[in-house]
């Protein structure tokens, strides 16, 4: 699969390839520095029960994320189901 979306549409076990950062100033700044670059891969390990918040394994760390920030970010290559 070869679509883009947003990492907020990820769920738990999928995983993706960063392919852009729409965030600006100190967020994207942020973001960058915890691992959100392009081509970098990304799995979804856990969302909470409402939904607004996710963890995401990127460059061997767990970052959470809220909705509102992972919609800055757009995925591609999503690969459903547990990884090995």
């Amino acid at each position: 699969m070869d679509t883009e979306t947003r990492l907020s549409s990820l769920r738990e076990g999928e995983s993706c390839l960063i392919a852009e950062l729409l965030a600006s100033g100190r967020l994207r700044s942020r973001l960058r520095g915890l691992g959100f670059i392009e081509g970098a891969r990304a799995e979804c390990l856990h969302r909470s029960a409402s939904g607004d918040l996710a963890a995401y394994l990127v460059c061997g760390a767990v970052i959470a994320l809220r909705r509102r920030d992972a919609d800055d970010i757009i995925i591609r290559n999503a690969e459903f189901g547990m990884r090995n």
